[in-house]
């Protein structure tokens, strides 16, 4: 007996900063490999909620709260 995932890795134009529209663009792209692709488990790169570069915005107070 053998099993399958279906994996799906996507990569979004996110920005830098931008954590909420960022999330909601994770959410969006989440649902659309779900529903078109059939995906069980979708993987995005790392730091993608911040938009990758943390290094300005860890002094940021608004992205440490």
């Amino acid at each position: 007996m053998s099993t399958s995932l279906r994996i799906v890795m996507a990569q979004a134009n996110l920005l830098v900063g931008d954590v909420a529209g960022n999330l909601a663009c994770v959410r969006r792209m989440t649902l659309e490999a779900i529903e078109t692709l059939g995906a069980e488990l979708v993987l995005f790169p790392e730091l993608t909620l911040t938009g990758y570069p943390p290094e300005d915005l860890l002094t940021h107070s608004g992205l440490r709260r």
